[in-house]
């Protein structure tokens, strides 16, 4: 069912995890809709959009002139001036969500640093400070060579893993928007197989000038915030942020009495192979990844009780989603809630996954499913509950996250409590 198309696709679907089950003892974010835990669960249930006027940079130039931007945002406030001088904007956001993670979970001096690693997804990185440079140097001046620093997108899993004196695994995922929630689920691979004993994982990503130019390019950016699964909708808002999470397996969180905040029961990954920016246009791609990590996850679909959608607002994405709940569910589809964050925090692009993943982790312990921002109009080829006039009450105990990126990259993760 899920695999009647002519061409090529690879999955990878992770360890089975029925048999170990993988705790989330750490949360941390930091983004436009909230810069700790409590204020994004705040705005994830506000129905406010963080979606506003960009002015990081100059967007006169360009046809969308919106984003998700952290806002009122000093670095000194949090890092002394010469380490916030040897950090990217990426690399800041992910040291604050880390260290609220790290906090919450108490994970310091539990295990040998040698038995925690860093997994961490990635997009832009540092590549606004990389303009600034380049900007200094087509200006006649020297050009700080500081401002280099971060443009590698390994470079805030090197900056995370020596903060925090980490010296297990160090992985960096880029795989465009699906990067953080394929970091989640290799980071609970790393502890399931026992080759690390705790991860701290997730993504960080900020704009930039090259993000915001490409996507205005193709014609994607809608001029007005959002509106996943909305008549009339044209395209994403693009956002910035980072979200963490600290995982390590339920038996040693427990018995060293850690808060348990969830699990991440299973994932899948997998390839399209079907074009570079398009999804498969039947869904069945898209259901087979969701399908895939289903099965690992060791549940059923009648125990999903909703879908955080990759939900970016596109006109085709949209319905591709929606044709996959009905591949995955069936009859049973329309009582699923699929619903998008994305009209709350934008586009994070290499932190979105992770931050949807918060948003789910959030939910799920709040019994509700939020509400998708926006709306405009009920469209014919999105006929599912989109949750578009409020979030709702709910007992679900497991949800899926999409994240369906460019060049054909899903991953579908597993959420329980």
């Amino acid at each position: 069912m899920f695999s009647a198309r002519t061409g090529i696709s690879c999955q990878y679907d992770g360890c089975v995890m029925k048999n170990k089950r993988i705790a989330i003892t750490g949360l941390g974010i930091f983004c436009a809709a909230g810069k700790n835990v409590a204020s994004f669960r705040n705005a994830l249930f506000g129905g406010k959009s963080a979606i506003g006027s960009l002015d990081l940079f100059d967007v006169s130039s360009f046809q969308g002139k919106i984003a998700a931007q952290v806002r009122d945002y000093d670095p000194l406030a949090c890092f002394g001036r010469r380490v916030a001088a040897r950090l990217s904007r990426a690399d800041q956001f992910g040291a604050i969500a880390a260290g609220e993670a790290i906090a919450e979970s108490g994970i310091r001096g539990v295990y040998s640093p040698y038995d925690i690693g860093v997994c961490m997804g990635a997009g832009a990185a540092g590549m606004i400070q990389g303009e600034q440079w380049l900007r200094e140097i087509l200006s006649g001046e020297e050009g700080r060579p500081s401002l280099l620093r971060g443009i590698l997108p390994d470079r805030t899993t090197t900056v995370l893993s020596r903060m925090y004196d980490f010296g297990g695994y160090q992985g960096s995922i880029t795989t465009a928007c699906s990067s953080s929630a394929t970091a989640i689920g290799w980071g609970a691979d790393l502890v399931a197989t026992g080759r690390l004993k705790a991860v701290l994982c997730g993504g960080s990503d900020a704009l930039s000038v090259l993000t915001f130019a490409g996507f205005n390019s193709l014609r994607v950016l809608d001029p007005e915030p959002c509106a996943p699964f909305s008549l009339g909708r044209r395209g994403i808002s693009l956002g910035e942020g980072a979200a963490c999470f600290v995982l390590e397996e339920e038996a040693a969180a427990t018995a060293r009495g850690a808060k348990i905040y969830g699990y991440i029961l299973g994932y899948s990954v997998a390839g399209e192979a079907y074009h570079m920016t398009a999804p498969e246009p039947a869904g069945v791609e898209a259901a087979r990844v969701m399908a895939n990590a289903i099965d690992k996850a060791g549940v059923s679909a009648s125990a999903v009780g909703w879908v955080n959608a990759h939900g970016t607002g596109t006109p085709l994405n949209d319905v591709v989603e929606t044709k996959a709940m009905k591949l995955v569910f069936g009859e049973r589809a329309a009582k699923v809630p699929l619903v998008s964050t994305k009209g709350l925090t934008g586009h994070c692009l290499g932190a979105a996954g992770a931050i949807e993943a918060m948003a789910t982790i959030v939910a799920l312990n709040d019994g509700a499913v939020p509400q998708t921002l926006n709306f405009r109009g009920a469209d014919p080829e999105c006929d599912l509950e989109y949750c578009h006039t409020g979030s709702v009450e709910s007992s679900a105990v497991v949800a899926l996250s999409n994240s369906f990126a460019f060049g054909g990259n899903t991953t579908s993760l597993v959420l329980g409590i």
